[in-house]
């Protein structure tokens, strides 16, 4: 099993300002705890690029890449809502954080590698077509679904979200659109307030979208029954020629930015389940993306478990 891995140290340049959760220590920190793993150097390491724009522009409108570019490279201190705070390199590293999407997509698609993993920022699960929002600029899942579709012939992709809080920007992307499944995992009612179970897609997406809201306090039984229960028979009867992960690690007991319970080594366990999946339909195809977590230490183990189980240097559970 190879496994490839993007890491820039660009990406600490997006700088978000004293105490802001999202902050340049994440990765710093996830980092560091990679690379003094014993199968660190097994990784095949990539580099990212900055994408074409034709490529954002699949997801967002013209005139808010424009936006973004100009409000970030002027000096403003937030985009669009002030969550989204900015320094004057954070467009050109969002770019970056899409281009790291793609270049895993163009290794794992052309079979250079089963899988990988970008640890990357800013996140992008929460970014509308024409807005920025809860931390994000660009949404690089939902781009890098598109250029699976567009560039690469797929059909059929999937998006796994289990990040804490809802992917409201994935899922309006595609909620229309038949041709990728959005499935999330997250805490509700919380932030941003949408992904409710009736939220199941519009027109000829209704049924593509699967949403599983998780009391406040949820457990590794909780998401354990949801994935064998909803996530998986939903990912089976699709059977998508790849999966993408929104790896947010924050669903994790001690991240400071919300209630649910899970332990760290439900990661492994989730990530075992969608290889399994990736196994049975996909050939065994997967790319992940970080969006959130906030505790340094819980996410630099979670990411490390993640990546560890993508490469197969664990026991299976």
């Amino acid at each position: 099993m190879t496994t490839g891995f993007i890491y820039d140290d660009r990406y600490l340049s997006h700088d978000t300002g004293q105490g802001h959760p999202e902050r340049a220590d994440r990765l710093r920190s996830a980092i560091g705890k990679l690379r003094g793993e014993s199968w660190y150097d097994s990784l095949v390491q990539h580099s990212p690029r900055v994408p074409e724009r034709n490529w954002i522009e699949s997801i967002h409108q013209g005139a808010y890449i424009n936006h973004a570019e100009t409000e970030i490279k002027s000096g403003a201190p937030f985009l669009d809502s002030a969550d989204v705070t900015v320094s004057e390199q954070s467009y050109d590293v969002a770019l970056l954080a899409t281009g790291a999407a793609l270049e895993l997509c163009d290794a794992v698609a052309n079979n250079a590698v089963n899988n990988g993993f970008a640890l990357i920022r800013p996140p992008g699960h929460h970014a509308e077509a024409a807005q920025a929002l809860g931390f994000c600029v660009f949404n690089n899942i939902a781009i890098a679904a598109r250029y699976l579709q567009r560039h690469h012939g797929l059909d059929k992709v999937a998006i796994v979200d289990w990040d804490v809080h809802h992917g409201n920007g994935t899922q309006h992307s595609f909620e229309d659109d038949p041709s990728v499944l959005f499935i999330s995992t997250h805490q509700y009612p919380y932030y941003p307030g949408t992904g409710a179970w009736s939220e199941t897609g519009t027109g000829a997406g209704q049924g593509a979208t699967l949403n599983c809201p998780m009391n406040a306090g949820a457990t590794d039984a909780d998401y354990m029954a949801a994935f064998s229960e909803k996530v998986i028979p939903a990912l089976d009867a699709f059977k998508p020629q790849m999966i993408l992960l929104s790896a947010g690690f924050d669903a994790h007991r001690n991240d400071p930015l919300a209630s649910v319970n899970l332990s760290t080594d439900i990661y492994g366990w989730m990530t075992e389940r969608m290889m399994e999946v990736a196994d049975r339909h996909s050939g065994g195809r997967i790319v992940s993306l970080l969006e959130g977590g906030y505790d340094l230490t819980a996410l630099a183990d979670c990411v490390s478990l993640h990546v560890s189980t993508l490469s197969e240097q664990r026991e299976p559970s």
